[in-house]
């Protein structure tokens, strides 16, 4: 009889135990993760299979190149998660161009006076030339910048990025996702003074950036909240920041400006079909964020299709291409449009896509 009491409590003071491991040293405290409304007034296309049309690009020798920019003369650039920046020239020849001793590179830009802009991870903000790497933005208010995620540069030479989370990083981000707090922030880096502002604070991961045609909007992708924000930088409405388009049929990430004014948007299905449970419970994603293998199973099934959306400045959709099954690319990142086709970047591959539009 002893014997069985001293084991109930030992039982007990595990399960105490447990529960206090569960609530005091959780990496997360989580919130309900609002997911896309059914009854939205936003109208979406049918998912298609036009992804599984595209082209190899660089096959064999990009791991993940997460995005890609086209400069003037129509060279093509991409970061890898080797720490090279590669670029595809008119001729169709691949150019190891810079090296960085890093893995963690994301969004790139061409900068308007030669040379391309990166976002590196733990870096942050950098500027690759042929004369090397050069450090734009390392700190904000005297805050480190570890998660440095996509950017452009305006025609007056002004820098605007995104910084996914100020709490989690690049390894860990998808318990940004479980968490589903606003820990992102959208930065102005100014190269007259070399000082970084903070234009918008609180941010569901902030994801993708590009400048409207006439540069008088800026508009980030919020990954966790399946929207994208437009922020006026000119004219009455200056400095007010308002919805551009919502309830998307997936997480936006990297978006970018196409040649009519439109822009391309790469969605990515963080939250897996049959998981919508666990991103409805405090309890049971504090329980699973003490588990990576736990973690691990919950977005297993995140890079098995992908999805890319095309839509007016006036937030409506006109396009939408996919490859649901995976088949041919998969866990598309950034689309860019140059001369009637499309470009594609991915975490998932070892190419670059290549679409034609016409």
């Amino acid at each position: 009889m002893a014997l069985i009491k001293h084991a109930c409590l030992l039982l007990l003071v595990l399960v105490i135990a447990f529960a206090l491991q569960i609530i005091f040293f959780s990496p997360i405290s989580p919130e309900i993760l609002e997911l896309p409304s059914t009854s939205s007034s936003v109208s979406v296309p049918p998912s298609n299979n036009q992804l599984q049309e595209v082209i190899k690009l660089g096959e064999g020798f990009l791991p993940g190149p997460e995005d890609v920019a086209v400069d003037e003369k129509g060279t093509l650039y991409t970061a890898t998660r080797d720490g090279w920046v590669r670029r595809l020239h008119r001729n169709g020849s691949w150019e190891d161009w810079m090296k960085l001793e890093s893995n963690t590179l994301l969004g790139i830009a061409t900068a308007k006076r030669g040379g391309l802009i990166v976002c590196d991870c733990e870096k942050g903000l950098l500027k690759f030339t042929d004369d090397g790497v050069t450090v734009l933005a390392s700190h904000v208010n005297g805050s480190e910048i570890k998660f440095a995620d996509d950017v452009i540069e305006a025609s007056d030479g002004g820098v605007y990025f995104s910084v996914a989370s100020t709490k989690f990083q690049l390894h860990n981000w998808n318990l940004d996702v479980l968490e589903a707090k606003p820990y992102g922030q959208l930065l102005k880096y100014d190269p007259s003074t070399e000082e970084t502002s903070i234009l918008l604070d609180g941010l569901y991961f902030a994801n993708g950036v590009a400048l409207s045609k006439d540069e008088d909007f800026l508009l980030v992708c919020e990954s966790w909240r399946f929207r994208c924000l437009k922020h006026w930088l000119k004219g009455e409405s200056k400095g007010k920041t308002e919805i551009f388009i919502e309830n998307l049929p997936g997480c936006p990430d990297n978006i970018n400006l196409a040649p009519d004014g439109s822009f391309w948007i790469a969605l990515l299905q963080v939250v897996s079909e049959g998981t919508e449970f666990v991103h409805a419970s405090r309890a049971l994603k504090l329980i699973i964020s003490n588990f990576p293998k736990a973690v691990e199973l919950v977005f297993s099934g995140i890079k098995k299709k992908a999805t890319v959306i095309n839509v007016a400045a006036d937030g409506s959709i006109l396009k939408r291409f996919d490859d649901p099954t995976g088949t041919v690319i998969s866990f598309v990142t950034s689309a860019v449009e140059f001369e009637d086709h499309l470009y594609l970047g991915s975490l998932n591959t070892n190419f670059v896509g290549k679409l034609p539009l016409k």
